[in-house]
């Protein structure tokens, strides 16, 4: 069943797209009936969406995996579509890794349908569901910005290791070696975001952002979050929205903002001078990676490397009496 919350044109778009996907996926030879092949004497074709699922599914798989990663730096998976070529591709993968809790948004669906003819994996879904944030009026549906939880990205490469091993069972224990080796440099970068943040007071510890992309963060780390565009980015922030947002910032003068590498800046920027209207002087406090990461081959470019840089970029401008302007 087609999302039922997505206009009537998305899920037009979206019953059109599953059938031009049937005959690649049935027309591959591969995944039939969940039928798992012998994939032992060869790499094993993957497909994730975003950078994150595409980093922890390299981490575990290592040099077994050939993967392809849909969204790439500055790309909003709110808003993806899927081109011709990323639908080819998608139909001759061997396994489809993604985010889940419609993060994906309209490509969700498109991958739910898809799960009797090709292994489709959701890496959140061992996520205890008492753990994630609701939002809206409906009680199923959750924040999926859970990467910004640590502790909870342990818990989607860990849905990764689980898949590979019962996939490829005769590289299993590579796939278990390289899962716990991730998982423990997990746990560092979990006490080190920890304790970067625990260094700026409490009562400067908010962090004011272009959508509400860092719930988890905040629950996690000792936050108050306040984003100017809801969960998803396709909603739009409103004149009011930022009026009351700028005179919440000028009664508890909050030093910075925070623009971010996959959102427009525009909502900032208005935000920024409207606080300067009311007498008061924010500053842009960097830019931080919320649904994507950085480019290949820079630190940003890992799951790793973009957490570090987000919360040394936010401890940094949060922890000082301005930052520098961008």
């Amino acid at each position: 069943m087609l999302h039922p919350h997505l206009p009537s044109s998305s899920r037009l778009r979206l019953g059109l797209l599953v059938l031009l996907m049937m005959p690649v996926i049935a027309g591959c030879g591969r995944i039939q009936d969940r039928t798992t092949p012998d994939v032992s004497d060869r790499a094993i074709d993957v497909i994730a969406t975003t950078g994150m699922v595409g980093d922890i599914v390299k981490e575990v798989g290592g040099d077994r995996l050939n993967v392809t990663t849909l969204m790439g730096p500055g790309v909003d998976p709110h808003l993806y579509k899927a081109s011709e070529g990323d639908v080819q591709r998608i139909g001759e993968a061997d396994i489809v890794f993604y985010s889940g809790l419609h993060l994906e948004a309209k490509l969700t669906d498109v991958f739910e349908k898809m799960g009797d003819r090709i292994v489709t994996v959701p890496v959140t879904d061992l996520i205890p569901r008492s753990e994630l944030h609701v939002v809206g009026s409906g009680e199923s549906t959750y924040d999926p910005h859970v990467w910004f939880d640590v502790s909870m990205w342990s818990d989607a490469t860990e849905s990764v290791r689980r898949t590979l091993v019962e996939f490829d069972p005769a590289h299993a224990d590579a796939y278990n070696a390289r899962a716990a080796a991730y998982q423990e440099k997990l746990t560092a970068l979990d006490a080190y975001v920890r304790a970067q943040a625990s260094s700026i007071p409490e009562d400067q510890r908010v962090l004011i952002t272009a959508h509400d992309a860092f719930g988890y963060f905040a629950a996690a780390y000792g936050f108050e979050v306040r984003g100017l565009q809801g969960v998803s980015t396709a909603t739009e922030a409103g004149a009011g929205d930022v009026q009351e947002l700028a005179s919440f910032i000028v009664e508890n003068r909050i030093p910075a903002i925070f623009v971010e590498s996959s959102v427009s800046p525009r909502t900032v920027r208005a935000l920024q001078e409207a606080v300067r209207a009311q007498g008061f002087d924010v500053q842009i406090g960097g830019s931080l990676f919320s649904d994507a990461m950085g480019d290949p081959g820079t630190a940003e470019g890992t799951y790793l490397g973009m957490v570090r840089h987000n919360i040394d970029t936010i401890t940094h401008a949060l922890n000082q009496d301005g930052a520098d302007d961008q």
